[in-house]
């Protein structure tokens, strides 16, 4: 609602005039954003690819607190994709560090906003220190019932759909089943994002026309919103901007094909 925004909003402002325009019964239950652009933003003012990233932390934030004031039910963030290990490996160390320092700093602020933080991907290859504090978080926001920050690391989209089809095929087996049974709603058990609502709106930055191995399953239906701006420069009104033109589409989820292929 308004009121949630009334000490971050000033009078005026951009941010205050896509307030007034969004639908609060209309809200996209489930974001997902791709955060791209760093090496880009940092390419452009002549510095290393890392501090394309350092400033992507400020861009978090804004994301967080914008998504929790909407009282969204949950928001997906791109962190670190199965692809990424091919980066060079100081580059990889400092996103690592970067992820535990933000879990630290930020912990009593997620708590306060009623954030319930949790990741999604294969974060078992994950360095051991990182997964101490991913477990730490996990455990000191587990009671929160707000938004969900679900962040992916070590995440591909094609490597969940083989971990949930094995899953699935192990859980038939136990039962005494034909694989001939298995069903879509049972692949979509053993999701990572089991639990969450569905993924209704995925925002990518830096105008990039992909989206890159990210939750491919979840995103069959979900509106795709592109911006040209690069991902240390998202801020609150960004979010507000994809959320106002999420709910100026007309949702049909294939409906109105179906009908014309039966004519």
């Amino acid at each position: 609602m308004l009121a949630d925004f009334a000490d971050v909003i000033e009078s005026g402002s951009r941010d205050e005039a896509l307030l007034a325009r969004i639908a609060w019964d209309r809200l996209p239950r489930h974001v997902g954003i791709i955060m791209d652009g760093n090496g880009r933003w940092a390419a452009q003012r002549g510095q290393p690819r890392i501090a394309g990233h350092r400033a992507g932390v400020e861009a978090v934030r804004a994301a967080v607190d914008t998504g929790a004031r909407l009282g969204l039910g949950a928001l997906t963030l791109y962190a670190f994709s199965t692809e990424n290990w091919k980066r060079p490996r100081l580059e990889v160390d400092a996103l690592m560090r970067m992820l535990k320092r933000y879990l630290r700093l930020e912990l009593e602020e997620i708590s306060r906003q009623h954030i319930r933080f949790q990741t999604i991907g294969r974060t078992a290859a994950l360095e051991r220190s990182v997964q101490r504090e991913i477990a730490h978080a996990v455990e000191q926001t587990s009671a929160n019932r707000g938004m969900v920050l679900n962040v992916a690391l070590n995440y591909g989209g094609r490597a969940e759909i083989v971990d949930a089809c094995r899953a699935a095929i192990r859980r038939l087996q136990r039962e005494g089943r034909a694989p001939e049974e298995i069903t879509e709603e049972e692949i979509a058990r053993e999701l990572y994002t089991h639990g969450l609502p569905e993924l209704d709106l995925l925002v990518r930055t830096s105008g990039e026309l992909r989206i890159s191995n990210f939750l491919l399953w979840q995103a069959a239906y979900s509106e795709i919103y592109v911006t040209d701006v690069l991902w240390p420069d998202f801020r609150r009104v960004h979010l507000l901007e994809a959320v106002v033109e999420y709910q100026r589409r007309d949702r049909r989820f294939g409906g109105l094909q179906l009908v014309a292929n039966a004519k």
